[in-house]
């Protein structure tokens, strides 16, 4: 990986059972690490498929008052109107792409990768698959938004990944980024790729973290996203 995220240390790895021939590359949350997200992947791994939490890199944040945490761009407000950080979102966005690029040098191809997160890494992982040339298997987007989402569909014109599939999560008691930007965001995205391939899931009383019945939805999707190939 290139650029800020040379601060970050090397990404929580779970190992596939057998010989990796998918990946699913999986970015954490504001002022978290990829450690969590690599547990909970264990507990719902498919023996074919790598994980791989990466870590952001440490920057003040504006919404927390500048203070300095595990941040992929710097963030000024969680609500539709807030400004963004235009420059560090696609410097992020070219950090996970070269990320991607990676795992293609170690034999697995684009489009056996499904890209994640959740909320700022959810958000990153939607607009960098937009914007990619690489073509992906697909999306998890769990309790998050799209950023720069004005730059759309422009940005997305000659993308790649029309026909991915996304599956994106939201739970209606979201008090961080709320219920109502989540589905706004999946309308958005229903504009920007085929929108029979956009699944929006809400889960009732869910506040700003993940559930066990997300968790098997999500391991559903990456089973049949990212299927066994061949003689697995």
């Amino acid at each position: 990986m290139c650029g800020n995220s040379m601060s970050a240390p090397l990404p929580a790895i779970v190992p596939a059972a057998r010989k990796a021939t998918a990946a699913v590359i999986f970015l954490h949350g504001l002022g978290d690490t990829g450690h969590g997200w690599a547990e909970g992947f264990a507990g719902i791994r498919i023996p074919h498929v790598k994980y791989i939490c990466p870590h952001a890199p440490t920057m003040p944040v504006s919404l927390n008052m500048r203070m300095s945490m595990p941040s992929w761009f710097d963030i000024y407000g969680l609500n539709p109107d807030a400004n963004e950080d235009e420059a560090g979102i696609k410097r992020a966005s070219e950090n996970i792409k070269a990320l991607i690029d990676q795992e293609v040098k170690n034999g697995i191809p684009s489009h056996r990768i499904l890209l994640g997160g959740f909320s700022q890494g959810g958000a990153l992982s939607l607009y960098t698959a937009l914007t990619t040339q690489q073509k992906l298997a697909g999306v998890v987007a769990l309790s998050c938004w799209l950023p720069l989402r004005k730059s759309f569909p422009q940005a997305s014109a000659s993308c790649p990944n029309k026909d991915m599939h996304v599956l994106q999560c939201h739970g209606d008691a979201d008090p961080v980024v709320p219920f109502m930007f989540g589905s706004q965001t999946a309308e958005k995205m229903k504009s920007l790729v085929n929108p029979a391939n956009i699944t929006f899931k809400s889960y009732r009383g869910l506040a700003h973290s993940a559930c066990p019945e997300e968790m098997v939805d999500v391991k559903r999707f990456i089973e049949k996203q990212l299927p066994a190939i061949g003689d697995e």
